[in-house]
């Protein structure tokens, strides 16, 4: 059973992802939060296995409550989903960058939140590519609204750990492919390709698929041209 906390300050959503998430047979919303202090306190007693967190939430906003979530090492297992009414939303790459696994809007159809909610339990990242490239690449260079990315010298020394093949990979997250993908493009096997990417994420220290998108944009590997 996947356990859910929803957290957002509109009782309304709330209960319409609720009604949604509970009448899957392997989906059970075990708590609710209606501001990021109560989500990261329910977070730390519930244990759920994924949080669905808005952003723009009263006091502690999601934002915050994602980053004390992703740094309590008691909490590693949990996954954090962004929730957002507005694809380019300026908070999304820095949630990303922060640690969350990956975001939804929230008017996204009912059977990508079920499947989005399968993936990140199943430790996939939750990332539209065309959107998730969009918002890189709005938000993750220098001249970002108010986000700075890594100094790029930073972001090459990090790469400089990784082999050739696991970079190639790396790009190829970042671009959305799954291991399947990823095999049937470089001819290898999806267990190889799953190898690779969870190298890449501990040489490089990401949480996830979906940090791994950040480092390959902030290094340079993912470039503008490739967001249309």
């Amino acid at each position: 059973m996947i356990s859910v906390l929803l957290a957002d300050d509109q009782a309304l959503v709330r209960a319409g992802f609720r009604a949604l998430l509970n009448a899957e047979p392997d989906i059970e919303v075990v708590a609710e939060a209606g501001d990021g202090i109560e989500a990261v306190r329910l977070a730390s007693l519930k244990r759920p296995d994924v949080v669905l967190m808005d952003i723009r939430m009263p006091g502690v906003d999601g934002l915050e409550a994602t980053r004390r979530i992703v740094a309590d090492p008691a909490l590693a297992g949990i996954k954090v989903v962004i929730l957002t009414t507005f694809e380019l939303d300026e908070y999304v790459f820095e949630a990303l960058r922060t640690g969350a696994s990956g975001f939804l809007v929230k008017d996204t159809e009912p059977v990508e939140l079920l499947r989005g909610v399968r993936a990140v339990a199943a430790g996939d990242a939750l990332l539209s590519p065309s959107v998730t490239r969009r918002v890189i690449g709005e938000f993750a260079t220098a001249g970002g609204r108010g986000r700075t990315a890594l100094p790029p010298e930073a972001a090459e020394q990090q790469l400089e750990q990784l082999t050739d093949r696991e970079r190639e990979v790396m790009v190829l997250v970042a671009e959305g492919l799954s291991n399947d993908e990823i095999a049937g493009r470089l001819v290898i096997s999806p267990a190889t390709a799953k190898t690779h990417v969870s190298r890449a994420m501990v040489k490089l220290g990401a949480r996830d698929r979906a940090q791994l998108v950040v480092y390959a944009y902030e290094a340079g590997l993912i470039r503008p041209g490739w967001l249309a």
